[in-house]
């Protein structure tokens, strides 16, 4: 798999400085600076979609999911975002670092299993709005044949994909292969491990989808809203360019470039194929393909700018994870001493009419010292000693 990344990077990457070296940075360069101020909208929306979809994870929390501070999951959820937006983990590494923050006030289980089901929600309502973009988009847009032939397959394969995973999920068999090694006796004392962990993420998954059916609602909502961001970024990009594009068509745009997003989610940072998607939409809309690429590097820079912020708060997060975990282990060992040490020092065991330590260390001294002496057998010796004391 990291072979498959890999390539994928590098393949993307080479697209990518052939459509900068095509069109010519210097050309981009005025394009971006024309720009101008609205880059700022183009990254608060982009920030305001996260938003959302920060809202429709705490939807998925089934423990105390509502009293969860906002900001400290944007937090979490933009933290996710930079490491997969930076690691060539397909966004598998970034659900990790979600659940791994999530767990450090709650159980394990619960955490991993809000973003499983915060993963299904997205990938369902982004798979929604993909399905009435095309209602939109057919008779107004003019792709090749073979291009709607690929976006049909390959929308029906991940379509696929979230229904066997929703019912994986629903009956709470995600961990099944797992635990048939185990039952087996396969794969050792990881596996057994493994297997228990699965086990109660596949219980948290059931009880979630038994008495938060409506949640799940919710969070699509909420996530359909945050797609959304792709029309708007749309509009506002043609409109700081100055072109002048009927509301359907700005519809279109956005609706594309989001099934274009869908279709290369594996390709790490999206390189080469977030512009080179951005010139097929807008040439099939009619416009220049230098708009396109430029578009592509204006959503790149609000990407950017969002991922130094979730590596920031990745940071302080982890940070602050460390003091408390210092802390707490400084507080149990101040305990430990104080649990341990005895109020009063040990006191010296003396047996009644026994001589004190230091007169038996004389004793045993002069002892030793009997038999040397003149004139005297040993027996002599001790007999005068013990009459002395």
């Amino acid at each position: 798999m990291k072979r498959v990344n890999r390539v994928l990077f590098c393949l993307g990457l080479a697209f990518l400085v052939y459509l900068v070296v095509t069109v010519g940075p210097r050309v981009l360069l005025q394009q971006i600076e024309g720009l101008g101020w609205g880059i700022l909208l183009l990254i608060a929306v982009e920030g305001l979609a996260y938003l959302a979809h920060t809202i429709g994870w705490r939807c998925c929390v089934a423990e105390r999911g509502e009293h969860l501070p906002l900001f400290g999951l944007f937090r979490m959820m933009m933290a996710g975002f930079a490491i997969s937006y930076l690691t060539p983990t397909a966004s598998l590494g970034g659900d990790v670092s979600k659940a791994a923050l999530l767990a450090s006030d709650r159980q394990a289980s619960g955490a991993v299993s809000s973003v499983l089901v915060d993963k299904l929600m997205t990938g369902i309502a982004m798979l929604l709005l993909v399905l009435i973009g095309t209602l939109f988009v057919v008779g107004r847009v003019s792709l090749p044949i073979g291009l709607w032939v690929g976006m049909g397959l390959t929308t029906g394969i991940l379509g696929a994909g979230m229904v066997v995973f929703f019912l994986l999920q629903k009956s709470g068999k995600l961990g099944g292969f797992c635990r048939w090694l185990a039952e087996h006796r396969l794969g050792g004392r990881a596996v057994q491990q493994a297997a228990q962990q699965f086990s109660n993420v596949d219980e948290a998954l059931r009880r979630f989808y038994v008495h938060h059916r409506q949640r799940l609602v919710r969070s699509v909502a909420w996530h359909l809203l945050g797609h959304t961001a792709a029309i708007i970024q749309a509009w506002l990009f043609l409109w700081l360019s100055g072109q002048s594009v009927s509301l359907p068509m700005v519809i279109a745009a956005g609706f594309l470039s989001l099934w274009f997003d869908m279709l290369t989610f594996a390709v790490p940072m999206n390189v080469g194929t977030l512009e080179g998607t951005r010139i097929v939409v807008f040439k099939a809309l009619g416009c220049q393909g230098l708009l396109g690429i430029t578009f592509g590097l204006a959503i790149r820079i609000t990407q950017v700018f969002w991922t130094c912020f979730g590596l920031a708060s990745y940071a302080l997060s982890v940070a602050g994870e460390s003091r408390s975990v210092s802390r707490q282990r400084g507080s149990l060992r101040r305990v430990r001493s104080a649990e341990f040490v005895p109020l009063h020092p040990p006191q010296p065991l003396r047996v009644m009419n026994s001589p004190a330590p230091l007169e038996i260390r004389a004793l045993k001294r002069h002892k030793c010292r009997a038999p040397v002496q003149a004139g005297l057998r040993p027996e002599q010796a001790s007999d005068n000693l013990i009459a002395d004391s």
